[in-house]
This record gives C-alpha cells, structure tokens and sequence, in this order.
C-alpha cells in the first residue's frame, strides 16, 4: 500500500461566496450593502437607540443576577424564603438604579414605558440566579 497524498486544502467559505455572486449576476441582483446602510427615517435610530439600550440593561441584568445570588448567599448568608425576596428585590429594584442611576438615560415622557426598563434580560437574570445561587449553596452544604 503506498501513502496517500491528500488532496488541495479548500476554503469552503471562499468557495460559497464566489458561487453567489456568479449567481447573483446571472440573476442580475446587486448586492446590498447592509453594513453601510444607515437608518433613514427618525423613527428607525430611535429604535436603534432603545435597541442599545436594552442590550446594555440585558447585560447588567445577567450580571447583577449572578452577583445577587453570590452576595445573597455566600456574604449574607440568606436560604429559603429570605433568598426569595433578596432575588425579587433586585430583580425588580436594580434595573431602575441602573437605568436612571448608573447609565443616566434619558427617556421621552411621551414613549417612557416602565416595561422597557423591565423587560430585558428577566429570564438570564433568573437563570444566572438559579445556577450561581444553587452552585454556591451546594458548596458551602457540603464542603
């Protein structure tokens, strides 16, 4: 049996993009140019902008849902019904100190919605809880 030489490495992605554009062309559609785009109207960078902001406040909300578990258990010591109501606390109290506090946004009185403050990031800030709070009662239960 004699060694078999492989064959001519292949970027697949190289490949796939050239494909497309010789079918773009046949089909004559041009390429839009999606990075360069810009929001046209003022309703869509208003959007833009609520946009950011919730991806910063989902963020901080993972974070601080990690860090409530954390303090809350491993600091204060708190188990059971008093872990309950620490993790409600900053579920519901920290996103508006990190919204008007922290960050400083300003909202228009016209579109504020407490419910843009809330909603971002309500189910990573519950898990993260669940996991770092368990992980860490589990540790201290039995080591």
């Amino acid at each position: 049996m004699g060694i078999k030489k492989r064959g001519k490495k292949v970027n697949i992605l190289k490949k796939r993009k050239k494909i497309l554009q010789r079918k773009q062309k046949k089909l004559g559609v041009k390429e839009p140019d999606l990075e360069k785009k810009k929001p046209q109207s003022e309703k869509e960078k208003k959007l833009e902008i609520r946009l950011k902001k919730e991806t910063k406040l989902y963020w901080v909300r993972a974070l601080s849902g990690a860090l409530a578990a954390l303090i809350g258990r491993l600091v204060i010591g708190l188990v059971g019904w008093f872990l309950l109501f620490w993790m409600l606390g900053f579920w519901f109290g920290f996103p508006f100190v990190t919204s008007f506090l922290i960050f400083r946004y300003e909202y228009d009185k016209e579109e504020w919605n407490w419910k843009h403050i809330l909603k971002p990031g309500v189910g990573i800030y519950f898990f993260l809880f669940m996991i770092v709070g368990t992980f860490i009662h589990t540790l201290l239960l039995f080591v």
